[in-house]
């Protein structure tokens, strides 16, 4: 049955039981006011278009707040929804980008040559200030090339945990692969500068860039040619027994991850047992290996290695996954990504437990401890090369071979079956044998 002609006749219900209020078409509720509409249009629409009409969300268009003939959801400023279209999400600079931050991958030779060529570069026909690592002007290989001779001094550099980029740079490029990146969301705990990944390491899931023609690519980021992916990331506290009940001044764990936080059974022999709670409310214990929660980035990381489905990273949401359950049922699970949760461990686990932030970081957590996880406020706006759909897709196909298969053959390719059909008996076959014989 048609439902604009049901949520009409419904209404027309309504009037004729509210006759004494004078109730009129003009104060239907607005869902039968839109399914009108769309009715009188949709000819009109369909001759247009040739098709039904789609919406270009990759999350979704934002809910109707009516559901069914009779409810609705009240009425609260506080609960305005606005969910942006990530085809919408694309880079520019109200000022002129003038500081780059380089990642380059460690202690591998292949990237030497495209960083001093890509550093040369940025310095003499970008004017840029670069800035890198204090241990990348200390790698001997680098030094005894003459190229790089040529620039060193107009280099600035940083010390990981001793100086803070926060302000300080405009734009980070790297050069290697996925652990690039994740170094990059580690490196800036607050806002990140736009990000672009350049292909140079083993896998390369997250850098969708070819470093061929470099200069061409890294002019269209700095004109403001591009789309982001915003790769939202986890906080990441840990609180400890003894500070709450001792209120000591000591500051807590406090980290951003970009992939997954995981809680594991370390070097014990013993079963881990973690009491998993969303929002203060106790949803399972986990008896097992471990457990990972992950940002949709690192749904195709450890999380996709240990059982979990992979999650665009444009979908707002949180990944949690059990390593190695010792229960046939425990499934992993996808929760929103405004909730909160919290781990702990367990009143009845025989050994403590170790933390690792994007597979650093490793903390060890005892009875009392607990780590709580949120989703922060602070994404990495990742650049990308194409656009947030063909990137993926494109990752998914060339890194994990997703869905790799091979073709089916049509059946007129089966010599075996070219005389048979699908309603042939054997009687019939072989009376066809006998005639042929």
């Amino acid at each position: 049955m048609d439902l604009a002609r049901l949520n009409r006749c419904r209404w027309s219900r309504h009037l004729a039981f509210n006759d004494r209020n004078h109730c009129s078409a003009e104060d239907a509720p607005p869902i039968v006011k839109q399914q009108c509409k769309e009715e009188e249009d949709e000819p009109e629409r369909r001759k247009r278009s040739g098709t039904w009409p789609r919406t270009r969300s990759l999350n979704a268009p934002s809910p109707i707040q009516q559901f069914g003939p009779c409810g609705r959801i009240m009425k609260n400023s506080a609960m305005v929804m606005t969910i942006q279209d990530p085809a919408s999400q694309r880079l520019t600079w109200y000022k002129p980008p003038l500081t780059v931050l380089v990642i380059k991958k460690v202690r591998d030779v292949s990237v030497l040559q495209p960083f001093v060529q890509l550093v040369k570069w940025l310095i003499e026909e970008k004017h840029m200030v670069v800035f890198v690592e204090q241990t990348v002007m200390d790698d001997t290989l680098l030094i005894n090339n003459p190229g790089f001779s040529v620039v060193k001094e107009k280099l600035m550099t940083f010390r990981d945990g001793k100086d803070d980029l926060t302000d300080k740079i405009d734009f980070i490029i790297c050069l290697g692969g996925d652990g690039t990146l994740l170094y990059a969301s580690l490196l800036f705990q607050q806002s990140v500068p736009p990000v672009m990944a350049f292909h140079l390491g083993s896998l390369g899931f997250l850098t969708p860039f070819e470093f061929d023609n470099f200069q061409e690519q890294v002019t269209n980021v700095l004109e403001g040619h591009a789309a982001l992916t915003l790769r939202s990331r986890l906080r990441c506290i840990i609180v400890r027994k003894n500070d709450e009940l001792n209120r000591t001044s000591k500051p807590p764990t406090n980290l951003l991850v970009l992939n997954e936080v995981v809680i594991d059974r370390g070097p014990s022999p013993y079963l881990s047992n973690i009491d998993l709670f969303l929002d203060g409310k106790h949803i399972t214990s986990v008896q097992g290996d471990g457990l990972i929660v992950s940002t949709p980035t690192g749904s195709t990381a450890y999380a996709v290695a240990a059982g979990a489905s992979m999650i665009h990273p444009s979908v707002p949401a949180i990944m949690v996954t059990p390593i190695c359950p010792h229960s046939l049922s425990f499934r992993p699970i996808v929760v929103p990504a405004g909730v909160e949760l919290k781990i702990m461990l367990n009143s009845d686990a025989r050994s403590t437990a170790c933390v690792s932030f994007d597979g650093r970081y490793q903390q060890e957590m005892h009875v009392g401890d607990s780590l709580r996880v949120t989703t922060s406020v602070y994404p990495v706006p990742s650049i990308c090369a194409q656009d947030q759909i063909s990137d993926w897709f494109d990752s998914l196909a060339e890194c994990l071979h997703w869905n790799v298969r091979k073709r089916q053959k049509h059946l007129d390719e089966l010599s075996d079956l070219t005389h048979s059909s699908s309603n042939d008996t054997l009687d019939s076959l072989d009376h066809t044998d006998q005639l042929d014989s």
